[in-house]
């Protein structure tokens, strides 16, 4: 029996000393589809060892995910961060919302207090947040584009909007007040994709996209691909700070909607506010604009030069790619002539083949790069 209780405890040790060796990462709201994705990266690292936090377990399982149920609120998730000698947090858990609402606020504001208290308490060396370029608000007097240390005056009215710029308000006091803790927030223009509920892909879902009769403002977007993978890269390297991430080329929200494969309708704007919920009153244009007019109608445009020139990271669609993939995986095609359809269908496979060559290109250049950093070494 002594024989072996020695070999349990050496096996023991050596599954300690393993864990040890890796890099512990705490992803919050693993039950959502963001913290769902990005946990299922990290994981496919073998130096990583991925720790998954919600109130509900993932729908679908995780290989490798060492999942924990507790609320992001609860107070002994210091000793937890503590015990399991956390390195990075990536919070990724929040309640979206259209209109305000306090059970929302209370989960995403508190939420994130309470899970950046406990990481400065545990000593979590790095913390990424997520959050979002429409923090700067629409206004007519944008600048063309918008540096991170912009002003945030962000919509009020739009629950989710109201929450980030708080979150972020609350973010910058913490910073200062807790410089032993790295903190990077990635602040993403409008998300697209197959999967992902956001504002943008809702709006583009449907056959038919209003736009405001004499407003045509510049639009960002960026691929939700591209948004697990420059939240995985902030994970594994080190870049304290706010950054814009968006897709190269901002496109005037006309063209936005024709590379969708929409038809545009002009809508007078002061329909559209009365349409949007103006006094309490919703009209059935409403259906149709799950973005707020002031976003339709100014510039809100994240100049880009911080992801290019310290971050380096340089996303796999571009913004046209993008929109193209989703018109044709939404099958947006039907409605416009069936020439224009095959015309679509032969740029994006255009699109699909240069942005693999451009992938090859630049994984060729990450291999001569760390060849040549061994060599130095």
């Amino acid at each position: 029996m002594s024989n072996q209780a020695g070999g349990l405890e050496e096996i023991n040790q050596d599954a300690d000393e393993r864990l040890r060796e890796k890099k512990v990462i705490l992803v919050t709201g693993v039950d959502g589809y963001w913290g769902w994705r990005v946990a299922d990266a990290l994981c496919a690292n073998e130096r990583n060892h991925v720790i998954g936090i919600d109130a509900d377990a993932p729908q679908e399982q995780i290989k490798g995910l060492d999942f924990i149920q507790a609320d992001i609120r609860n107070p002994l998730l210091v000793e937890l961060l503590r015990s399991e000698q956390v390195d990075s947090v990536c919070h990724l858990a929040f309640q979206e919302s259209t209109r305000p609402s306090e059970s929302a606020f209370d989960y995403n504001f508190m939420g994130t207090m309470k899970v950046f208290g406990a990481c400065a308490e545990a000593g979590v060396r790095k913390i990424i947040l997520k959050s979002s370029t429409a923090v700067y608000g629409a206004h007519p007097g944008n600048s063309a584009f918008l540096t991170e240390d912009h002003p945030l005056m962000g919509s009020r009215s739009y629950g989710t909007t109201r929450d980030l710029v708080e979150i972020e308000a609350f973010s910058d006091g913490f910073r200062y007040q807790n410089p032993q803790t790295m903190l990077t927030i990635l602040r993403f223009a409008n998300i697209v994709g197959p999967k992902a509920v956001t504002s943008l892909n809702r709006f583009l879902q449907e056959p038919f996209a209003p736009r405001l009769l004499g407003f045509d403002p510049l639009m960002q977007v960026i691929h939700e691909d591209d948004v697990i993978e420059a939240i995985v890269f902030a994970v594994e390297r080190d870049f304290p700070g706010v950054f814009n991430l968006a897709a190269v080329g901002p496109l005037p929200l006309s063209k936005l909607i024709g590379l969708a494969g929409k038809i545009c309708i002009p809508v007078i704007h002061w329909f559209a506010y009365w349409g949007s919920g103006i006094m309490g009153i919703s009209a059935p244009v409403n259906r149709y604009l799950p973005i707020e007019p002031d976003y339709l109608r100014y510039n809100w445009v994240g100049d880009l030069a911080k992801m290019h020139e310290i971050m380096g990271f340089v996303p796999r669609y571009t913004a046209e790619e993008a929109l193209r993939e989703l018109a044709g995986l939404h099958h947006l095609g039907r409605f416009i002539p069936e020439s224009a359809s095959l015309a679509l269908d032969e740029e994006r496979l255009r699109d699909t083949i240069d942005r693999r060559r451009r992938i090859r290109i630049q994984q060729t250049a990450n291999l001569a790069e760390l060849g040549e950093n061994q060599a130095n070494e």
